[in-house]
This record gives structure tokens, sequence and C-alpha cells, in this order.
């Protein structure tokens, strides 16, 4: 297997919680917390896209 290539979230500035993400061969989307980097949740660029664009477009309520 190939040793991936995890990116940090441009949001994460230099806090050590981040979201990071690297791309499989395979084409396949891998997300992680950098606090818990044995969790991985591995999905598809359409599913992600949707994803993203939902979050983008809602207002996130606390």
């Amino acid at each position: 297997m190939s040793r991936l290539h995890w990116q940090k979230s441009t949001y994460c500035g230099d806090a050590s919680n981040c979201v990071n993400l690297a791309t499989a061969r395979t084409g396949h989307i891998l997300l992680r917390e950098s606090d818990t980097p044995a969790t991985i949740l591995t999905t598809t660029p359409a599913p992600l896209r949707s994803l993203i664009r939902t979050l983008k477009g809602a207002e996130v309520k606390r």
C-alpha cells in the first residue's frame, strides 16, 4: 500500500484538532480528524461534493 499524502483543512490554522483529507489510488476520498487519525471515513468525490455544498448553503445552529 502506498503512503497517503494527508492535507490539512485551511480552516484549521495552527490548531492541532483539524480535518485532514487524502485521495487514494482508487479515487476514493479519505477523511480523518487529526486527534483521532486511526478513524477514517471513506467516500467518493460526488457525495463529498454534495455534502460540502449542503454545508455551505445551510445555516448551522448550535
